[in-house]
């Protein structure tokens, strides 16, 4: 399943985060190596078997908390039929864009390149293939993974001006899409970052990168999709998480 028609993809994996909303799990555990399904293996592992499914091997662990565990599972991604390279993170370039523009910096990436970048704690099927062609085909500068239909994990208040409640939407879905932490770049868009870090000491993507490249006219696009996806970045999420469910969903992955 081979991305002939995209310029040479490389696939950024942010899994450097202490993961703090994870602990005390994470005490122990980098967030990406957390064991989930039925089969125990470690989240990485099923990100790292969809980027190989959808024809995406050429790869970049963006690392920092805990690297070891990472490197010492995955080693060269030889075992997983892919190739993996490792980037630490530097503690002057703070945030997510901070960590893409830090790869950048140490040559793990270049402007030629297509630029899959996925956050290492979200769980999903979504078609990386069909999101990069779409990119392509748009000549765009960013394309950022949407889905519809997301359920707030809390209770919603409708209240009068004076503060008085008069009633509660319990767990809402939501009429917009939301973003679900995969976003492909037009590696020409680094420029892009290194202009904007010049201005901010912090660059987080969806926060500053995407608004940025928006502002100045640049084409970002969304990518909607009706795939299963799940944020396993908190301790009250990764225990509601169902093992049976991401079997039934994900195992095609481990075939």
């Amino acid at each position: 399943m081979g991305l002939a028609c995209v310029s040479e993809v490389k696939g950024l994996v942010l899994c450097g985060g202490p993961g703090t909303r994870l602990r005390p799990i994470t005490y122990y555990f980098q967030k990406t190596m957390i064991p989930v399904g039925l089969k125990q293996r470690p989240l990485l592992e099923y990100v790292v078997r969809l980027l190989k499914f959808h024809g995406v091997t050429d790869l970049a662990f963006l690392v920092d908390y805990k690297a070891e565990q990472i490197m010492n599972y995955f080693d060269d991604g030889s075992r997983f039929n892919v190739k993996i390279s490792y980037v630490r993170d530097d503690p002057t370039l703070k945030g997510t864009g901070g960590s893409v523009l830090n790869a950048y910096r140490r040559g793990a990436v270049n402007l030629e390149n297509t630029l899959l970048v996925y956050y290492g704690d979200i769980l999903t099927n979504l078609n990386l293939k069909e999101l990069l062609q779409q990119h392509e085909n748009r000549r765009a500068s960013a394309t950022v993974a949407l889905a519809a239909g997301f359920m707030v994990r809390v209770g919603l208040a409708d209240l009068e001006n004076d503060g008085r409640i008069r009633g509660f939407v319990e767990k809402p879905r939501l009429e917009k899409p939301v973003s679900v932490g995969i976003l492909a770049f037009d590696g020409k868009t680094l420029t892009d970052m290194e202009h904007l870090r010049e201005k901010k000491n912090e660059l987080d993507l969806m926060k500053d990168v995407v608004p940025y490249l928006i502002k100045i006219g640049k084409p970002v696009y969304g990518y909607l999709s009706d795939m299963f996806w799940y944020d396993v970045g908190s301790t009250e999420a990764y225990e509601k998480l169902n093992p049976r469910l991401v079997e039934k969903l994900l195992s095609y992955l481990l075939e």
